[in-house]
C-alpha cells in the first residue's frame, strides 16, 4: 500500500475533521459534514491498522476519529442558566400548580393528627392499645427525646435525608394509584398522632412540641408537596382535561413531579440538617423553634413569590384554564 498516496488523497478530510472537531458551534450543515467524515474516518483508519506499517500514522488518525466520536456523542452540559431557571421557574412554578392538592393535604393531616392526638391524651389507657404501657413511660422518660442523640448528627442527618427522601418518592409515585397515597400518610399521622398524645397525656407536651417543632415545620411540609403533586398526577389520569389524552395530561403532570422530586431531595436534605443538629442542641426551646420556622416561612415566601409569576404550560392538568401570568 503507497501510504503517502493514501494521506495525499484523503489528509484533506481528516484536517477538515479535525478543524470541525475544534468548532465551538455548528451550523446543521456542519454538523451533517462532520457525520459524513467521521464515517470515512473511521473506515479509512480500519484500512490503515490492516495494511499500513506507519504506527505514527495510526496514531493521529486515531486521535482525530476519537476527537469526532466524542464530538458527536458529547452530552450538554448543564449550565448556570438552567441551574437558575430551575431554581426561579421550573421548580416553584411546579410547586404552586399543585398547591390546591398539597394545601388540602396539609389540612387533612393536620386535622387528624391532632385529632388522634386530643383522643390519645384525653384517654390515656388507648396507649395500651398502642404501643403499650412499658414502651408508652420509656418513650416519656427518655426515649422520645433520646431518639434525636442515639446517633452521630452526621449519621443520623443522613439517615432521615434518604428516609424522608424514600417516603416523598414513595408518595409521588404511588399517586397515580391515589389510595397507597392515603396510607403512607395515615401510617405517619397515627405514628404523631399516638406520640404526641401520650407525651401530652403525661404532662410533657412542651418536650415532645420543642423538638418536634424545629424540623417538624419544614419537613412535614416536604412529604405534604410530594403527596400532593402525587394525588395531582393520579387526578389528571381519572379527569384529564378534554383537550387532553389521558397520557397526555399525566406526562404534563409527571414533568411537574420529576421537578418537584428534584426540589425535594435539597429540602429534606435542609430538614435532615436541622433535625440532626438544631433540634437536639442545647439552645432555648423558643431560639430552636424560631429557627426552624424562619427557614420554614423561607421556602413558602420562595413558592408564594415566585410560582405565581410563572407560566402555566398551557392549561392546568386539572382541567382549569389559567390565564397566561407575566413573568
Amino acid at each position: 500500500m503507497d501510504v503517502d498516496a493514501y494521506v495525499a488523497e484523503h489528509g484533506g478530510q481528516w484536517r477538515r475533521l479535525n478543524q470541525l472537531c475544534g468548532q465551538r458551534r455548528l451550523d446543521p450543515a456542519e454538523v451533517d459534514e462532520l457525520v459524513a467524515l467521521y464515517q470515512r474516518a473511521t473506515t479509512q483508519l480500519s484500512v490503515l491498522r490492516s495494511r499500513s506499517p506507519d504506527p505514527a500514522l495510526v496514531s493521529e488518525l486515531s486521535q482525530v476519529v476519537l476527537r469526532a466520536r466524542a464530538r458527536l456523542t458529547d452530552r450538554p452540559r448543564p449550565s448556570w442558566a438552567a441551574v437558575r431557571r430551575f431554581l426561579l421557574v421550573g421548580l416553584p412554578g411546579a410547586i404552586w400548580r399543585a398547591a390546591p392538592w398539597w394545601c388540602a393535604v396539609a389540612t387533612a393531616f393536620t386535622l387528624l393528627t391532632f385529632t388522634l392526638m386530643w383522643f390519645v391524651a384525653d384517654n390515656p389507657e388507648t396507649a395500651a392499645a398502642f404501643i403499650g404501657d412499658d414502651e408508652a413511660a420509656n418513650l416519656v422518660e427518655s426515649g422520645f427525646a433520646g431518639y434525636y442523640t442515639e446517633f452521630s448528627a452526621p449519621t443520623f442527618a443522613f439517615h432521615l435525608w434518604t428516609h424522608n427522601a424514600w417516603l416523598a418518592a414513595k408518595c409521588l409515585a404511588a399517586g397515580v394509584l391515589i389510595v397507597p397515597v392515603g396510607y403512607l400518610l395515615w401510617q405517619n399521622a397515627i405514628n404523631i398522632g399516638v406520640v404526641g398524645g401520650v407525651m401530652v397525656s403525661y404532662g410533657r407536651a412542651d418536650v415532645f412540641f420543642g423538638l418536634i417543632t424545629p424540623h417538624g415545620l419544614l419537613e412535614l411540609t416536604g412529604v405534604f408537596v410530594a403527596a400532593g403533586v402525587g394525588l395531582r398526577i393520579g387526578w389528571a389520569w381519572i379527569a384529564p382535561p378534554e383537550q387532553l389524552t389521558r397520557g397526555q395530561a399525566v406526562a404534563r403532570a409527571g414533568r411537574d413531579g420529576v421537578l418537584v422530586a428534584v426540589g425535594l431531595v435539597a429540602l429534606f436534605a435542609v430538614a435532615a440538617l436541622i433535625e440532626a443538629f438544631i433540634t437536639p442542641a442545647p439552645l432555648p426551646t423558643p431560639l430552636r423553634i424560631a429557627t426552624g420556622a424562619t427557614i420554614w416561612l423561607a421556602f413558602l415566601t420562595y413558592v408564594l413569590l415566585l410560582g405565581p409569576r410563572t407560566h402555566p404550560v398551557d392549561h392546568e392538568v386539572d382541567g382549569t384554564h389559567g390565564d397566561q401570568l407575566r413573568r
